[in-house]
């Protein structure tokens, strides 16, 4: 008979990772659109207007698909993990209403206007409308991501009659772990919907270089990678120093690290045995895991060994979605530079190579985000809420052939649903950016001038 507290996290797990792939896409695309809008209305350039309705339809889908992903984990709150409710339901409970309140408002009063209202409304009303929805998904990330790290490092709160109860607000929203993760999530959004963009661009270089929608957005996309993803690793260092501070336990599991010690090597490849308590077949670096981590060549890492072994994380899987990640960041900031190098030698919209390697990291984002997510969360473990409440007392009391009869539904109507929006998703991408407006029936070509004002200049190329 399976553990009810392993099928319920399996459950949750499969729900989040659907469920996390579509908001971390509109956060990103929301102000894309918002981007290309303000521009159009500068320029009155039509292939600003024309990629604009070509990615508002992918971002409606997308939208609504994140909607009805998201409801199912509320859900699980209460039939999964009711003691886990009970004990943080005075703190998430109020974060949760904020976001709705603050975000999903925001966005579903504007929505409508931005997706039916351009030919309704004034271009200056159905632009606030798209300024609007962007703002509302960064305020969606900000309390969902205050709300998940709360659980990673939990402050400004005391416990009576075994619940957590708010003392301060402000320590509770911008916990000390809060800062770090919402820059990363963040930036980590833009990057996935810079490469989904640069590699549906680089889809239809591929097959017409001289299509402008598609060198437009190929080219800012890839203006974003190479800005962005140099930033990210940055910030991935930041939060890293963060998460060493108040979550030694997962730092020793991401880096493979049992004995603690000063001048700690950089463990670029191995499996770490838990059972054997070390890390086999390592490939290491000398030194450099200690001059990352704490920016000392001779810093002092704390290994897993100094944890008692119901308190340390599962390292041979937090190890390898860690590398996951930071393999897929470093092949980003490669893929910038890359275009860097190809836009000085004029080759940005004829490199063919450039375009292939852009189309194949295409799904890389999600698949960082993820690792990432599945670093965090592994990494949390055995705590649901950390160093307050263990995942194995947070669960309900369900018959494991409820959970698991559920955990069927969800894989095939998520399956059937989501695998027939995604493919439908997949067929907008492929339809040609030009014909999403072009007045008169014209083609939106390269060298081509706004069919509205013929003397301005193309930006954005």
């Amino acid at each position: 008979m399976f553990d009810p507290d392993i099928l319920a996290r399996i459950q949750f797990a499969f729900t989040i990772s659907f469920h996390i792939i579509f908001p971390s896409f509109t956060i990103g695309l929301a102000s894309f659109l918002f981007v290309l809008e303000a521009l159009w209305l500068r320029t009155r350039d039509d292939a600003y207007l024309a990629l604009y309705k070509f990615w508002l339809k992918i971002f409606a889908l997308a939208f609504g698909m994140g909607v009805v992903s998201g409801i199912v984990m509320s859900y699980q709150f209460g039939t999964n993990w009711g003691p886990f409710s009970e004990f943080t339901g005075g703190v998430l409970g109020p974060l949760m209403a904020y976001e709705v309140l603050s975000a999903f408002f925001l966005e579903a009063g504007f929505l409508g206007i931005m997706l039916f209202g351009l030919n309704r409304v004034g271009p200056k009303l159905h632009f606030t409308a798209t300024t609007m929805v962007a703002i509302g998904t960064l305020f969606s990330a900000f309390w969902i991501l205050s709300a998940n790290s709360w659980m990673q490092t939990p402050t400004g709160h005391i416990i009576e009659n075994g619940r957590a109860v708010v003392q301060s607000w402000w320590d509770v929203v911008f916990n000390p772990s809060f800062p770090y993760r919402l820059v990363h999530m963040v930036l980590a959004a833009f990057l996935t919907t810079a490469l989904v963009v640069g590699a549906v661009g680089a889809w239809h270089l591929l097959r017409d270089r001289e299509n402008r929608a598609a060198r437009i957005m190929f080219s800012m996309a890839m203006w974003m990678a190479a800005i962005v993803a140099p930033v990210q690793i940055v910030a991935g260092d930041m939060h890293g120093l963060n998460t060493l501070e108040y979550q030694p336990a997962k730092v020793a599991a991401m880096e493979g690290h049992f004995e603690t010690q000063n001048g700690a090597p950089l463990i670029l490849f191995g499996w770490p045995d838990m059972a054997a308590e070390e890390t086999k077949y390592a490939v290491e670096i000398p030194k450099l895991g200690s001059m990352i981590l704490t920016h000392d060549w001779d810093g002092r890492i704390t290994g897993l060994k100094d944890f008692a072994p119901e308190d340390r994380p599962n390292a041979t899987i937090v190890f390898w979605t860690f590398r996951i990640m930071v393999g897929l960041g470093l092949l980003m900031a490669l893929l910038g530079i890359a275009s860097l190098f190809a836009r000085w030698r004029k080759s940005l919209y004829s490199c063919r190579w450039l375009h292939r390697f852009a189309l194949i990291m295409g799904p890389s984002g999600f698949i960082a985000i993820l690792a990432g997510w599945f670093t965090t969360e592994i990494g949390r473990q055995p705590w649901v809420v950390y160093g307050l409440m263990r995942t194995s007392e947070a669960g309900s009391p369900v018959a494991p052939a409820a959970i698991a009869g559920s955990l069927a539904a969800f894989v095939i109507v998520y399956t059937i649903v989501f695998g027939v929006g995604t493919a439908y998703i997949i067929r907008a991408m492929n339809r040609d950016p030009r014909f999403a407006h072009s007045p008169k029936g014209e083609v939106l070509r390269a060298g081509s001038r706004p069919v509205s004002d013929p003397t301005i200049p193309q930006a954005g190329e």
